[in-house]
């Protein structure tokens, strides 16, 4: 595994699931189906030092998981969340 903090071109689906991925100048199609990646909603950031509530704090989604293949047969694993409305950030990639 290694960690990665690039931007990314990243193509989704029109239930916003991604499908296509460009990094470093290749293209790898998803291959696999997305997994969601969560974590504590924006809106939850401050309050979240204060014990409010039982329980854990609310979730939404930040990434995706999936496996994604080149044309070349080279398969990877990547992370990515969504910085902005138009750029997708690369977290991680999986060997």
């Amino acid at each position: 595994m290694s960690l990665v903090q690039e931007y990314v071109e990243l193509w989704t689906s029109d239930d916003g699931r991604p499908v296509r991925l460009v990094w470093r100048a290749r293209r790898f199609r998803v291959s696999d189906t997305p997994t969601t990646l969560v974590g504590p909603c924006d809106w939850w950031a401050p309050v979240a030092r204060h014990d409010v509530s039982p329980g854990r704090p609310p979730l939404q989604i930040t990434g995706w998981r999936f496996q994604a293949s080149a044309d070349d047969g080279e398969t990877r694993v990547f992370d990515v969340r969504r910085r902005d409305e138009d750029r997708w950030e690369l977290v991680r990639v999986f060997d």
